[in-house]
């Protein structure tokens, strides 16, 4: 049976990501959202990876995947890559950068905050391990992005920036 806390953490975990999209601004959100789907796809494949190799463990029994990874997958990982994507695409280093931040946070702090609070623990990786893990998808994330600007804009102008002064 889902704990009140475990309850209460997924829909936090759902909720404030995505409302935050509200202050991005529809051209971002269009701009961002293949990239963003991308790795929640590709994050269900991996979370039922991790899953299968036992790599975490969460304390309410049974396990269920509904409950336990999804929420990650469908709660702040498209929001945090918009943003991310958002202040950072163009520039590789800013954007590694950020994702180094809040991969780290997440993998050293946050999770250390998820054992403290008896929603998850790591089990078969230690915190750098998992920093990994969560880390190296920053990687193909800026891919997807500029092949997607790469196909949407062939040509490498900025139509927006453009003033035709004939």
């Amino acid at each position: 049976m889902v704990s009140r806390k475990h309850f209460l953490f997924n829909v936090l975990i759902i909720l404030i990501p995505w409302l935050s999209l509200l202050f991005i601004g529809k051209r971002n959100v269009k701009r961002y959202s293949l990239a963003g789907m991308f790795v929640i796809v590709f994050e269900i494949l991996n979370h039922l990876y991790g899953r299968k190799r036992n790599w975490w463990k969460f304390y309410d029994k049974p396990k269920w995947f509904m409950r336990d990874e999804l929420p990650f997958n469908v709660g702040p990982y498209m929001p945090l890559t918009m943003w991310i994507l958002k202040y950072s695409y163009g520039n590789f280093k800013k954007f590694i950068l950020l994702n180094v931040l809040a991969d780290g946070i997440f993998a050293f702090i946050v999770m250390d905050f998820l054992k403290k609070m008896k929603i998850v623990r790591l089990h078969r990786l230690n915190p750098f391990q998992f920093f990994i893990y969560i880390h190296y998808k920053a990687y193909l994330i800026y891919a997807v992005q500029y092949l997607y600007e790469k196909i949407k804009n062939p040509t490498g102008t900025n139509n927006t920036a453009q003033t035709n002064y004939s």
